[in-house]
């Protein structure tokens, strides 16, 4: 798996495997964050700590590019990531279409099917 491609890139189409590949790597990231802060006491009384916080700006460039490639694989617009903004409907919206439902078929207006061999 190309990984510099898969967080850094808008370009092509990525399948669900991929698309969870990388939420789950920047999970991981996120749980070491939050641990680090805890072992060097940087939590705040609410709860938030200074890593976390770091951490969680930096990953929202990576998260761009993997969800705006994998609507790319659902023959949509990497724009469609700003339905997250509407509250609980986006972020089911975007696990459905994004985690569980396939992408076209063969060669769309984005790339080839990242499952045609």
């Amino acid at each position: 798996m190309d990984w510099k491609y898969l967080f850094t890139s808008l370009e092509g189409r990525i399948g669900r495997q991929s698309f969870w590949m990388g939420i789950i790597v920047m999970i991981v990231i996120s749980i070491i964050a939050s641990v680090l802060d805890m072992i060097l006491g940087t939590v705040s009384e609410g709860g938030f700590g200074i890593i976390g916080a770091i951490v969680s700006i930096a990953m929202i460039y990576p998260a761009i590019m993997l969800y705006a490639k994998r609507w790319h694989d659902r023959g949509k617009s990497g724009w469609w990531t700003l339905i997250v903004l509407v509250p609980i409907i986006g972020g089911l919206w975007i696990l459905v279409e994004l985690g569980f439902l396939k992408g076209t078929d063969g060669t769309n207006q984005y790339g080839p099917d990242p499952l045609a061999g």
